[in-house]
């Protein structure tokens, strides 16, 4: 089928399961050629073709609602509702986002990049629907590892106890990114293999239902003889318990096994789980044998090897930070490691194959990740805690009741600190520093290089209380790890360049920029002082009284949001000490950032080092004329 002439899912419902097999090897086809060029999530998506095919056969989009729990998995579903042609710029600066969006179309219906919400917003849907009087399916579509976190569990308890009608699948893959861990993975697991029990239920089901009309003794006792007795096929009969009717294990590949699940599922009044067991990477060798995670989001590849291209060879930033820590755990016995579900993207299975008993993977679990670090640190152990920017925003309370409030030694590892591209509005780690900066007791800094990240990491291992560093996505500067740096005792900031006509302060990578921003300025005769603002909490306040009774202009520069970031506190600092100085703020105003190069989004920004040098002259108040006549 000509992938490119779909502009509706409609079509499908027509198809016969020959027709049905043609059309997901099509799909399979298309998305192994585009996903070459484009990068993405391509095992995930590979997984869930059938899947997703089926879902619009038997359910009528968008009147049902269809919610993509985590959403990177909803390739297919865009190719059914007509966005074939967008393909060629999945994920790219103002293309095709690699996420539901409801801007593209009226069939996504709920926005996510984050797992573990689909039930809780189903409960939402379903809850509307009912008021309204309306008679929609509402179908949340969840991954096994997404079922780990405490708000899918929370809305299970919920669906469960109001009988809310609703169609639960469960995507069945064992995997998330790394292979799922837990109790629950286990139980699934044990679910997976074990077809005894529906056998068991259906048939008893279908004995009580034969029973003659003798009164209602009988009739309650042959069901709590059912009840009873599938204990002895099933461990927990879990999802029943909770009051969800389990429909499998199902063939996540087979049109009929699906075909039937679904429409056995309509047939309840109440929610229903459909344990749906699907193979990630299905149709592709390289995803298919996947075992780590590599294939679960990536760059462009070859299509006959899998070789991804553009990798680079130097150390990432991700590698440095465990790698040193695991270093230091090596002549430390207290330092351990956690991450939530990340020990692939965080680089932390080196120290998971070194040091295994000190190694703690979560699960998709961000609240219990950072509340179980406070705990080590309580019982006397040095964790690090590795964990996305972006994840760490659904771990707050816990980061502010249980680590920071009491003063506990945890260091925090914030990956993917700034602007991370491709994956865009939910993934942006650019709010962590606006919600850090309020606690009392937290210290929040940031390296330019791996000298400066190694000094920080050892600041932190040997410094009480609650520490975090940021750090980017990407690879590592190089530079002389064995050349001197001021010391972090004293948490002051570090003077990069002399000069007297304004302030530039900056912290991390973005420091580069800044530093090409003074070039260009010096070239026109303009003299500025740079400042790495390693330390974003606390401030250096000494430095900043100096630079208040010079009365210097101030241009603060941060990849980041101007609410909340260094620029705001660095005003507010200064106003509260009654200094006059002129200062001017650069960073991301009050808006989500979507997908694109991270260049070209630095650039609508105005994060580059000519707009840095323009905005630099207009603080001074030193006209584009003056400074050409130099």
């Amino acid at each position: 089928m000509n992938i490119y002439s779909i502009d509706e899912p409609s079509f499908v419902k027509n198809l016969n399961e020959e027709e049905l097999v043609q059309l997901a090897s099509d799909i399979r086809e298309f998305l192994i050629e585009s996903c070459a060029v484009t990068g993405g999530h391509i095992g995930a998506n590979l997984g869930v073709v059938e899947l997703t095919i089926a879902l619009h056969k038997y359910f009528d989009s968008p009147s049902d609602k269809l919610l993509f729990d985590v959403g990177h998995q909803a390739y297919i579903h865009k190719i059914l509702t007509g966005r074939s042609a967008d393909f060629a710029t999945l994920r790219q600066y103002k293309g095709l986002c690699g996420f539901p969006k409801m801007r593209e179309s009226e069939h996504d219906v709920w926005e996510a990049g984050h797992s573990s919400t689909s039930l809780s917003a189903a409960m939402g849907f379903a809850k509307a629907r009912d008021i309204k009087g309306e008679k929609n399916h509402v179908v949340p579509i969840i991954g096994d590892g997404a079922l780990t976190g405490g708000m899918a569990l929370e809305a299970l308890n919920h669906i469960g106890s109001d009988k809310t009608n609703m169609t639960i699948i469960l995507n069945d893959n064992e995997m998330s990114i790394a292979p799922n861990v837990g109790a629950l993975h286990n139980m699934l697991g044990r679910m997976r293999t074990n077809t005894q029990y529906n056998k068991f239920k259906h048939g008893a089901e279908g004995f009580i239902e034969r029973l003659p009309q003798v009164g209602t003794t009988l009739r309650d006792l042959a069901d709590r003889f059912k009840d009873s007795t599938k204990y002895m096929f099933v461990d927990g009969i879990f999802f029943e318990e909770l009051g969800i009717k389990y429909i499998g294990p199902v063939d996540g590949h087979n049109f009929e096994d699906l075909g039937a699940a679904i429409k056995t599922s309509k047939e309840y009044d109440g929610p229903v789980i459909i344990h749906v067991i699907t193979k990630k990477g299905k149709g592709y060798h390289p995803a298919e044998h996947d075992k780590l995670g590599i294939w679960h989001g990536l760059g462009p590849y070859k299509i006959d090897t899998g070789e991804v291209l553009g990798t680079k060879k130097t150390e990432s930033w991700s590698a440095f930070m465990s790698n040193t820590v695991l270093d230091r755990a090596h002549q430390d016995d207290t330092i351990v490691a956690l991450t939530p579900a990340m020990p692939v993207g965080s680089k932390l299975t080196k120290f998971q194959s070194e040091l295994p008993e000190r190694f703690f993977d979560t699960g998709i679990a961000e609240q219990h990740a950072v509340t179980m670090s406070a705990g080590l640190a309580a019982a006397g152990m040095k964790p690090y805690l590795a964990i996305y920017s972006t994840f760490l925003q659904r771990g707050y309370d816990q980061l502010l009741h249980d680590v920071d409030r009491q003063n506990l030694d945890v260091l925090i590892g914030i990956d993917r600190s700034g602007l991370v591209g491709a994956d865009g509005e939910t993934h942006q780690g650019v709010f962590d520093i606006s919600f850090i900066s309020p606690l009392p007791n937290i210290t929040l800094m940031m390296p330019r290089d791996e000298k400066e990240a190694a000094m920080m990491i050892d600041f932190s291992l040997n410094t009480t209380g609650p520490m975090a560093i940021r750090y980017p996505r990407g690879n590592v500067l190089g530079v002389d790890m064995e050349a001197d740096r001021a010391s972090l005792d004293d948490m002051s900031w570090e003077v990069l360049r002399e000069g007297s006509e304004a302030v530039l302060i900056s912290y991390g990578p973005t420091l580069q920029t800044v530093m090409e921003a003074a070039d260009l300025l010096e070239i026109e005769g303009i003299s500025v002082k740079v400042i790495n603002a390693r330390f974003i909490k606390p401030m250096d306040e000494s430095m900043l009284k100096e630079f208040g009774q010079d009365n210097s202009p101030l241009f603060i520069i941060e990849e980041s949001m101007l609410t909340g970031g260094l620029g705001s506190m660095v005003s507010t600092f200064m106003s509260d000490q009654l200094f006059t100085n002129k200062i001017q703020r650069l960073g991301i105003d009050n808006e989500y950032i979507e997908h694109g190069d991270v260049d070209l989004l630095l650039r609508d920004i105005g994060i580059t080092k000519d707009n840095i040098a323009l905005r630099t002259k207009q603080l001074i108040g030193v006209s584009h004329e003056k400074n050409t006549n130099r």
